[in-house]
């Protein structure tokens, strides 16, 4: 049996526009450059490849240049969401991704090292 997942907040601020990342978190194309290897999409469905691992999901919400929210379609997962926002201060330069997922308790710590790893692909992106 399965441990209780675990909902957790991580918080990553990133100079570049709300515009180039929103694309870059709300598209096939834009995910495939840092968040999973290859991604196939029909309609609002996603499925995200990894090595070894795929899981499909339904972009069930998205607001342009702030929001996209994945529901997972995994009997175990079915009721759980991916969410990744952009927040912008005016007080300061540059963006925040706020990405909101889950785990199994156990592995909280190491979901938000993956986390903090794809990110680091992302953040990539806007240095070169």
């Amino acid at each position: 049996m399965m441990s209780a997942l675990e909902k957790f907040t991580l918080e990553f601020h990133l100079e570049t526009t709300p515009k180039l990342l929103y694309t870059l978190i709300s598209s096939p194309e834009g995910l495939t450059r840092w968040f999973a290897h290859t991604i196939k999409s029909g309609e609002d469905v996603y499925l995200f490849q990894w090595e070894g691992n795929e899981q499909a999901a339904r972009l069930v919400q998205a607001k342009d240049n702030e929001y996209v929210v994945f529901q997972w379609l995994e009997d175990y997962h079915k009721d759980l969401f991916l969410e990744m926002r952009i927040e912008t201060d005016p007080m300061s330069s540059g963006i925040t991704l706020v990405i909101s997922d889950y785990a199994e308790a156990t592995d909280v710590d190491f979901s938000k090292r993956l986390w903090s790893a794809q990110v680091g692909q992302l953040q990539r992106l806007f240095n070169s």
